[in-house]
This record gives C-alpha cells, sequence and structure tokens, in this order.
C-alpha cells in the first residue's frame, strides 16, 4: 500500500536539506506519494495565514506522515507562523511521543575523551505534548514595576503514563536493558511526584528492564560523564527538550540528529533538530545529515525497516570516507554531501 507524505520544506536552511532527503527518497526502493505544502514565513507574510483552513484535517485524514525541514525566520519575531504548524502539528495530532535518537556514527565525531560509538548509543524519550509547552499562564501588571508572570506545567496521569510505557515497550521490543527517567521532583514536587509513581506502577509491569530515577541535573552530568550507563531515557517537555540537545552534542552536533513526533499507529512528523538557522540559508554550507537520518527514520516508522537500514550504512560510509560538511570536518556543500550519500545507494 503506497504511504503518503506530506512534505514541509519550512524556512532557512529547511529547504536545502530537505531537498537532500528528498533526493533520498526518491532513490530508495519504497511505494511513497508525495505531496508538498508551502507553509513558511515568505507565505505567512504574504497572507497572514500559517496553515489554511481544514489544513490540519487533511493531514490528519489523509496522510500516513509529514516530513518537515525547520521552521523561523527574524521576519517574524513572535514566530507565530512556526509555532501555528509546528506546535500545532504537536498538539492536534496528539503527538505525544517525541522520539530522539542519540547514536555516535564515527569515533571521530566523538566530542568526549575516550568514549566511542559503543559508549554513545541511547534514545531519548520526551514527553511532547503537556508540561510548560502547553502555554498556561498570564502576566499581571504587565510592563511595570510590579509585574507578575505566572507560567504552569501541566502534567496528566494519562499523559505521563503513556510516555512512560511507551519508553518500556521500546526497550523490550529493542533489546535494550534500561530505562532511566529523570525530572526534577525534589523542586517540582506535585508534578513530579505524579511522573514518579507512574514510573514505579509501570515499571511493575516490565520486570525484564532495569529501571532508575535520576534528577535531571545528576542526568546530564552523567550523559557526559558516563553515557554508557544509559539505553533509554524518558523525561518531561521541558528537560527533554535540554538533554536531547545535549544528546546531539555528544553524537557529532546539531546537524547530524533526528527526530520523530509521533503517535504510535497515526500520522506522525519527523524533522532534524537543528532549526532554521537563517544566517546560513542559501549558503551551501548546512549539513543535510540529519534531514536525510530523519528520512530513514521515517521510513523506519512506515515500515520499510531495511530502506532505513541502507539509508543508514551510506551515511556511515560517507562519513567514513570524510565526504561531509564542514562541521564534521569535509570540505563538501550541503548539495555535494548529499550526493555522497546518494551515491552509496
Amino acid at each position: 500500500m503506497t504511504k503518503r507524505i506530506a512534505v514541509v520544506a519550512g524556512d532557512g536552511i529547511g529547504p536545502e536539506v530537505i531537498d537532500a532527503g528528498m533526493r533520498i527518497l526518491d532513490k530508495i526502493d519504497a511505494d511513497l506519494a508525495f505531496t508538498y505544502f508551502g507553509w513558511n514565513a515568505d507565505e505567512y507574510l504574504r497572507t497572514g495565514i500559517s496553515m489554511p483552513p481544514g489544513a490540519m484535517d487533511d493531514i490528519r485524514h489523509n496522510y500516513d506522515a509529514v516530513y518537515l525541514g525547520a521552521f523561523g525566520d527574524p521576519r517574524v519575531p513572535d514566530m507565530k507562523h512556526a509555532a501555528d504548524i509546528l506546535l500545532g502539528m504537536r498538539f492536534q495530532l496528539d503527538l505525544y511521543v517525541n522520539y530522539r535518537p542519540v547514536k555516535l556514527l564515527n569515533e571521530n565525531l566523538s566530542p568526549l575523551k575516550g568514549k566511542g560509538m559503543k559508549d554513545i548509543d541511547l534514545v531519548i524519550f520526551r514527553e511532547n505534548t503537556e508540561g510548560a509547552y502547553v502555554g498556561m499562564g498570564g502576566n499581571f501588571k504587565k510592563g511595570t514595576a510590579e509585574e507578575i508572570a505566572v507560567q504552569e506545567d501541566v502534567s496528566t496521569r494519562k499523559g505521563v503514563e503513556r510516555i512512560i510505557r511507551h519508553a518500556f515497550e521500546f526497550a523490550r521490543q529493542t533489546g535494550r536493558k534500561s530505562v532511566c527517567m529523570s525530572d526534577k521532583n525534589n523542586v517540582m514536587r506535585f508534578g513530579g511526584d505524579l511522573w514518579l509513581r507512574t514510573f514505579e506502577e509501570v515499571a511493575a509491569e516490565y520486570k525484564d528492564i532495569e529501571h532508575f530515577h535520576m534528577f535531571v541535573d545528576a542526568l546530564t552530568m552523567q550523559m557526559v560523564r558516563a553515557p554508557e550507563m544509559f539505553d533509554v531515557i524518558v523525561t518531561n517537555n521541558m528537560f527533554g527538550d535540554i538533554v536531547t540537545d545535549l544528546g546531539a552534542a555528544l553524537q557529532g552536533g546539531l546537524g547530524v540528529a533526528a527526530s520523530g513526533n509521533i503517535h504510535p499507529g497515526r500520522v506522525s512528523l519527523f524533522e532534524p533538530i537543528h532549526g532554521s538557522a537563517p544566517k546560513y540559508a542559501g549558503k551551501d554550507i548546512a549539513n543535510p545529515i540529519g534531514a536525510i537520518l530523519t528520512a530513514a527514520m521515517m521510513l523506519e516508522y512506515l515500515g520499510f525497516n531495511d530502506q532505513a537500514a541502507r539509508i543508514e550504512r551510506a551515511v556511515i560510509a560517507a562519513i567514513d570516507a570524510g565526504e561531509t560538511t564542514s562541521d564534521l570536518g569535509g570540505s563538501l556543500g550541503t548539495k555535494a554531501a548529499g550526493e555522497a550519500i546518494l551515491r552509496r545507494l
């Protein structure tokens, strides 16, 4: 059955890296159909509309996945179009799993002394629809010396349990031995209590998987000091946003990091994590590997496991040969780096 993919290249370097990914997807042997959507800052500035009416329902009912570039443009200082599109999809499509593999693909990319490919191979699951990102709160006496700002962090039993359960299921299905839950429940006592209680209750159903808890400050320290101690990490929206960027640094930088925003069994969203980087747009210097590995992740989600593995092997071979962009020590531009991977397919 043909899998339908919505392609949204976005802003900044998004179109360049998504083009590299699309060249890979066009080459790979998989039954895919692509539809391009021109939602970006240019369109928003021209029309005042982030997404046309009915677009979210169209995505929800008629597509299997969304392949997304990045959003952000200095001409839209409040980033309204980015929030409408990216956060809109995460919340309205209920994409509660943010999936971030942290896998070192070449020994030379490790920033940690004495730590290599056998040490840096973990997965982080970030709760993606709750926490501090729900936008609840407000300002009182705004703009005065007595201003008060309140930002609320929201956790539900349903939301916490399903991301924790997903982490344990992933560990079991992929042969990983442990799940670490990270929070700051010694300070954020009410939400933290819900997370810890739920973690222990779910863990009791997975006696074959080791489980342990860490405060997030200790977690970040140990990710740098001893990344080999982690198989699967699960955490909330805010802390997940932070530790996944740390994870990207461990695997060689934002340019090689892929991510999925997933609701298992439903249309899901796949994007490289590096952002739109407007100052690099159009200069043919952005690293396309994050977008290409994101394409592989999307294929795996859609059931094309062999094709996804072929793409990862091609990426590793290009890195091993030094045929990369400058952030990984190579001398190629975006397009040429993508072509170096394409040739290895």
